[in-house]
C-alpha cells in the first residue's frame, strides 16, 4: 500500500470510532471481568441501590459511576411546582400601596394584556406577619411555613417577559422560551451523574396537573434521554407505566431489539437510553415498592407531613412531599413536585382569588413545612 493510501485508511478508521458498547461486544470473554470487578466491591444496600452521593459518587472503592467535573456544593433538589404562579403581593412580598388605594383606578400605564380587562387597585385579603428571627413578612396563607421563614431564600426581583402560560412554562423550566431544551432536572442529572442504580436522576411526582407545555418541560433536550424526567403518579406512588402490550406487539418489539442488537446500532443514542432504561426498569422493581411503602415512617413524621390532616387534599400533598424526601434519601438527584387538581384553574385565579388560594394554601402549607423540618433534622437541608 502506497503512503497515501496507507494515510487515508488511517483516517478512515479514525473517523468511525468503535462506540463503548461495540467494544464490549467484540472484545475476548476475559474484558467482562472489568465490569465485574466493579460490581463485586459495589456495597449492597437491599433494595435501595443508594450510592453515596456528591464527590462520593461511588462505587465500591472510588470508581466513580459518573465522575464529577467539580465538586458539587448541592447534591439534590427537591423542585415544589406550584403551577400558575401564587401572587407575590398576597404571599411573600407586602405592598400596603395596595391596601392604601384599593378600589381606586390604577394610578400608572398599564400594559395591554391578553384579555384586555385591568379593574381596580385590588389590595391583599391577607395579613402579613414577620416569620423567624429574620422577620421575612409571610402572609396568613401560609401559617405553618411562616414558622420556618429562617430556612427561607425570598426572591423579589424575579421578572420575565413571557406572560402566556406554555412559553412562561418552558422558560421556567429551561431558561429558554422556546420547546427542546433541557431541563434543570435533566442538567442536575446530567451533571451530577447517578447517585442511584435502582432509580432514575430525575423524578417527577404527578400530582394531577400537568403545567402547560407538557412533557417538554421535564424533557433533556439535546442530552441523552436518559437525563429526562420519569413521571410517578403521586395518587399510588408508582411510576407512570404504558398500558400492557398484547402478545403481538411484544414479540415485535423483542424482534427489533434483537435486530439492533445483531446490527450493532449503537451510535444511536435514543437505541442506547432504552437499552438503558430497561435495565434501569428492571432495578426499579425491586427499589419502588420499598419506596412507596410508608408504614415504616413514623406516626410523628406522618403527622409531621399532614398525611393525618382532615383535609385529603392536604393529605396527597404531605404524601408527595414525603415521597419526595425518600426520593432523595436514595439517591435521585432532581425531583419536581406539581400540584394537584382542586376544581378550579391551578394557582391562576382569574376570579374569585380569595377561594382559589385559600384552597391552594391549604393543600400545601402543612406538607411543605414538613418538609423543611424533616430535612433539616436529617442534616438534608
Amino acid at each position: 500500500m502506497d503512503p497515501m493510501n496507507a494515510r487515508h485508511a488511517m483516517n478512515a478508521r479514525h473517523a468511525a470510532p468503535t462506540s463503548r458498547r461495540e467494544l464490549l461486544a467484540r472484545a475476548a470473554h476475559g474484558f467482562g471481568a472489568l465490569a465485574w470487578s466493579v460490581l463485586a466491591g459495589a456495597p449492597a444496600r437491599a433494595g435501595r441501590g443508594l450510592l453515596q452521593g456528591g464527590q462520593g459518587d461511588t462505587l465500591g472503592e472510588g470508581a466513580a459511576l459518573t465522575a464529577l467535573h467539580h465538586p458539587a456544593r448541592a447534591e439534590r433538589v427537591i423542585f415544589l411546582y406550584m403551577d400558575g404562579g401564587p401572587s407575590q403581593v398576597d404571599t411573600f412580598d407586602p405592598k400596603p400601596r395596595l391596601r392604601a388605594e384599593h378600589g381606586k383606578p390604577i394610578g400608572i400605564e398599564v400594559p395591554r394584556t391578553q384579555f384586555d380587562d385591568v379593574g381596580a387597585v385590588l389590595g391583599s385579603p391577607w395579613e402579613f406577619r414577620p416569620g423567624g428571627t429574620c422577620g421575612t413578612p409571610i402572609s396568613d396563607l401560609f401559617p405553618c411555613l411562616r414558622e420556618h421563614a429562617d430556612k427561607l431564600c425570598v426572591v423579589r426581583s424575579m421578572v420575565a417577559k413571557f406572560p402566556e402560560h406554555t412559553a412562561a412554562n418552558y422558560f421556567l423550566h429551561t431558561g429558554h422560551n422556546p420547546a427542546g431544551r433541557p431541563s434543570m432536572g435533566a442538567w442536575a442529572s446530567y451533571g451530577l451523574g447517578a447517585a442511584s442504580r435502582d432509580l432514575p436522576g430525575f423524578v417527577v411526582i404527578d400530582g394531577g396537573l400537568i403545567p402547560p407545555g407538557g412533557l417538554e418541560c421535564f424533557g433533556s433536550g439535546f442530552l441523552s434521554p436518559r437525563h429526562q424526567g420519569s413521571l410517578f403518579r403521586a395518587a399510588l406512588g408508582v411510576p407512570n407505566t404504558r398500558p400492557a402490550a398484547t402478545p403481538e406487539r411484544e414479540a415485535a418489539r423483542r424482534a427489533l431489539v434483537a435486530r439492533l442488537e445483531a446490527a450493532r446500532s449503537f451510535e444511536d443514542r435514543q437505541v442506547e437510553a432504552a437499552l438503558r432504561n430497561a435495565e434501569l426498569a428492571f432495578g426499579m422493581q425491586a427499589a419502588v415498592p420499598e419506596l412507596v411503602d410508608l408504614s415504616g415512617e413514623s406516626a410523628a413524621t406522618l403527622a409531621l407531613y399532614g398525611v393525618d390532616a382532615p383535609d385529603a387534599t392536604t393529605q396527597q400533598y404531605g404524601r408527595q412531599c414525603l415521597l419526595a424526601r425518600r426520593l432523595v434519601e436514595r439517591g435521585v438527584r432532581f425531583v419536581e413536585v406539581t400540584c394537584q387538581s382542586l376544581g378550579h384553574d391551578r394557582w391562576d385565579q382569574h376570579s374569585a382569588l380569595e377561594k382559589g388560594h385559600a384552597d391552594n394554601a391549604r393543600a400545601v402549607d402543612r406538607p411543605i413545612a414538613g418538609l423543611l423540618a424533616d430535612l433539616a433534622s436529617r442534616g438534608l437541608l
